[in-house]
Formats: structure tokens, sequence, C-alpha cells
């Protein structure tokens, strides 16, 4: 299964995966977030439907992700943008692709300080 994680790794933890990488150690997938509210901010509510329509599901064209979610295919169109500038999404020749079978997301939460 090609799983993507979604994170809010440390520095530590970054720098520990890349040692292991250039050690021929597979890391998988990751997608890494500066702080919980910028993740947040790019994964929004109606962005996570479409992620999770288009999980596993191969290349589409816009208008096929907006019929998935029930949505608008402008106002899918804009989510859609913001999804590729962050790099969550990957443009094809005949629509946009979500390359992964499923998403884990990993992150603490603790006191605020």
């Amino acid at each position: 299964m090609n799983t993507v994680t979604l994170g809010l790794p440390s520095a530590n933890a970054t720098k520990e995966r890349m040692a292991a990488a250039f050690r021929g150690e597979a890391q998988g997938a990751h997608l890494s977030f500066a702080s919980a509210e910028l993740l947040w901010k790019v994964l929004t509510a109606k962005r996570w439907e479409i992620l999770r329509a288009m999980t596993g599901e191969g290349e589409m064209a816009i208008r096929e992700v907006a019929r998935r979610v029930g949505r608008d295919v402008k106002a899918v169109h804009g989510d859609v943008q913001a999804l590729l500038v962050a790099g969550i999404l990957d443009r094809t020749d005949r629509g946009v692709i979500f390359p992964y079978d499923s998403v884990h997301v990993d992150f603490t939460l603790t006191k605020a300080a």
C-alpha cells in the first residue's frame, strides 16, 4: 500500500529521517508542515473531502473530483489549485492525481507554552 504521512516533525526528527535516507533506508512518502496552524490552513475540511475522494483513485479531471464531492467545479478548482501549490496533488496531462492509497496523519498535541 502506498501511504503518505502528513505531519509536524521536529527538526531533529527530520534530520534523523534524512540521515536514514542517506544510509539507503526507505522512508516512505512524507508531507511535512511547519505548524499545526499551517496544516489546518492548507488542509481545510473541503480539501480533506477532495483528498478522500481521490485517495487510491488515480488520475482525475477536476470536473470528476467536483462530481465526487458534490461541489461546484469552480470552487473545487480553487481548492485543487491550493493543494497543487502545497505539493499535495500532482498535475497530469488529463487532470490531477493524489498518488497515494492511504493517508496517515502523525503529530502530537502538547500543552500550550
